[in-house]
């Protein structure tokens, strides 16, 4: 258990500093991607598994936990294509802070008009 918090707790922090670093981050995600994905292939190989047969087990499998689609489009660039904005790595660190402080000045109205309701409601 405490081997589990260790990681986590290092996992956050590297997520963190790479958060910032876009193309470093994404160079290292692939390499790891590329890797798992090699040593599985190889792991097929020696089982001899076909191609089709791997193919039909892969979308079986990624579609019965709900990554399939989700991994391959992602929900954010659908949202965005429906929303015809830009996608969340197309954006510039300044404008997710102005998205941020947008959210948080529409959460304060809100806070502000439930306010007002609530004390009409005691009247």
């Amino acid at each position: 258990m405490k081997l589990i918090k260790f990681f986590d707790k290092l996992e956050d922090k590297i997520r963190a500093n790479l958060s910032h670093r876009p193309w470093l981050y994404a160079l290292i995600g692939s390499i790891g991607i590329i890797l798992l994905w090699r040593g599985i292939w190889m792991i097929a190989d020696s089982l001899e598994i076909s191609g089709l047969i791997s193919a039909i087990l892969g979308v079986a499998i990624l579609s019965l936990i709900g990554l399939f689609i989700s991994f391959f489009i992602g929900d954010q660039i659908i949202i965005s294509g429906i929303k015809e904005e830009k996608r969340i790595d197309e954006k510039t660190e300044k404008e997710i802070k102005k998205e941020s402080i947008s959210l948080n000045h529409i959460k304060s109205d809100l806070e502000e008009i439930k306010n007002k309701i609530d004390k009409i409601r005691k009247i």
